[in-house]
């Protein structure tokens, strides 16, 4: 008697080879973006924790009366804080005159910072014997904290004729020069404040567009040579176009730490002699509101509202200097 096999039964050897079959690999696209999420988990999760939460505990603080070592519980406000920024002439003042003198810092410090540190960049981007030494001495201002070089910086500008600066050029005009007051004066309050913060934090960008400039490949510049085009035309048509994206980066980061400006202008009011109104910034009000006015709702409301400020700020900055290449 015959054995009938099904008819949709397969040949052992077919049936072998599916059931030893590895399971179908992911493709190349899905494994990329899974490496790339988890190497952005770290800044992800760092600023979900550090940025995003802080920001958001600021914002329901912002809606209610807090106050420092108050025994009350804190009563909701709503908008109030936030009305009173902009309407009441004690509060709208002062943050509106710290908002103007941030964006003046910004626009003078942005563009300066930005060209001294390429126009270093450049210089540093040769073959030279001991150009390490001169990066590093370029560099170090950088290694300093803003509170040391704050505190050394308010010697130098001293009013009386100890100062650094004012014995300098007391020396130079052969004692013609009296004891000026840098800090006090508010046309150079501003200005000592840019010049010491320019020169603590270009170190940083020169070494980021010194990176973008070791990264242009060098037989352009050959061919620019053979072409017979000027220093000034390799600036414009190799230099520049080859670090757009680095030099757009520096600008950028250098626009947000300009708004962060503080440990400055705070170590040098507590130090005396600064003229407050001419470099009162919104951090520095938003602090000194909530540690001695012991107002910590009012200065929730003056973070939340500056930055949004900044974030609008940089969106429109991102948009006007986007490189080329960007959609």
């Amino acid at each position: 008697m015959k054995t009938v096999e099904p008819a949709h039964a397969a040949p052992p050897g077919r049936a072998q080879a599916a059931s030893s079959a590895p399971p179908a690999k992911p493709s190349r696209g899905n494994r990329d973006r899974l490496h790339g999420l988890l190497m952005s988990a770290p800044a992800v999760g760092g600023l979900i924790a550090f940025v995003g939460i802080p920001f958001g505990y600021a914002v329901v603080l912002s809606f209610y009366n807090v106050r420092l070592g108050s025994p009350l519980e804190p009563a909701f406000f709503g908008v109030e804080h936030y009305r009173r920024l902009f309407t009441d002439p004690d509060l709208s003042g002062p943050f509106l005159r710290a908002l103007l003198n941030n964006l003046t810092f910004a626009a003078v410090v942005v563009p300066l910072q930005t060209g001294l540190a390429l126009a270093l960049a450049i210089l540093l981007n040769r073959k030279l014997k001991a150009i390490g030494l001169f990066r590093s001495f370029f560099f170090m201002p950088v290694v300093f904290p803003m509170a040391l070089v704050a505190v050394i910086w308010r010697l130098i500008l001293a009013r009386s004729e100890q100062g650094m600066l004012n014995s300098l050029l007391d020396a130079v005009t052969f004692g013609n020069w009296g004891a000026f007051d840098w800090l006090g004066d508010g046309l150079t309050a501003m200005g000592s404040i840019i010049v010491l913060s320019v020169w603590q934090g270009v170190g940083f960008q020169m070494v980021i567009l010194l990176a973008g400039l070791q990264q242009i490949p060098g037989e352009l510049y050959e061919a620019s040579q053979l072409d017979r085009a000027s220093r000034w035309q390799q600036f414009r048509h190799v230099t520049l176009p080859g670090i757009r994206g680095t030099l757009v980066f520096v600008a950028m980061l250098t626009s947000v730490l300009s708004f962060r400006v503080f440990d400055q202008v705070y170590i040098l009011i507590r130090g005396g002699g600064l003229n407050e109104n001419a470099t009162r910034t919104v951090m520095y009000q938003a602090v000194t509101t909530a540690f001695d006015q012991n107002d910590i709702g009012q200065a929730s409301a003056v973070t939340v509202v500056f930055f949004l400020i900044v974030i609008a700020l940089t969106i429109v900055q991102r948009r006007l200097v986007r490189p080329d290449h960007e959609d």
